[in-house]
């Protein structure tokens, strides 16, 4: 008998995720800033203290590496945006999801950050996965919450292998 759709997310999504667990159980509070290259995109400190990303409305070419700091920013901005969106709250803009900063305080958030969409996920009924979704897509009723939860796990596990690559350059440069 074959899998149900949402089963068959739910492991893609659990297998992503161990692979991501690998390299959170190992980074170093220093992975975060380094910048792999003279063109890339890292979080900044801010005028009050907090972090602020590097950013450009139009994709610029060509476009800059980005460092962990950045990458963990940005997962954690889209995927706190995809739970609004299916917990039906208004979607945050990308001024308002805050990163916490380089070490254990962005491993928390990232692992809090699964922890909250397991429980969507937990809730979700194969019917569910029908229903129409509006992110990432603007405004297209073809695409379902199945299509979100499809792109979710695409999304994290193309962030995964950035952040795993990046995470051994530096190991392996500081070990040379």
């Amino acid at each position: 008998m074959p899998a149900s759709l949402h089963t068959l997310t739910r492991w893609q999504f659990d297998l992503t995720w161990s692979l991501f667990d690998y390299h959170l159980d190992r980074i170093e509070p220093e992975d975060f800033r380094w910048e792999p290259a003279a063109l890339c995109w890292t979080m900044r400190t801010g005028p009050d203290g907090g972090w602020i990303p590097d950013w450009a409305d139009t994709e610029p070419d060509p476009v800059p590496v980005p460092t962990i700091g950045w990458l963990t920013w940005h997962l954690g901005w889209w995927w706190s945006v995809t739970l609004d969106h299916l917990e039906g709250r208004p979607p945050r803009g990308r001024a308002d999801v805050h990163w916490p900063g380089p070490g254990e305080p962005t491993v928390a958030w990232l692992r809090d950050l699964r922890t909250r969409w397991l429980a969507v996920l937990d809730r979700l009924t194969d019917a569910d996965l029908d229903r129409p979704a509006t992110f990432p897509w603007q405004d297209d009723p073809a695409h379902t919450v199945a299509h979100t939860l499809s792109w979710v796990n695409a999304e994290l596990m193309k962030n995964v292998a950035e952040i795993g690559q990046l995470r051994l350059l530096r190991a392996a440069r500081s070990a040379g």
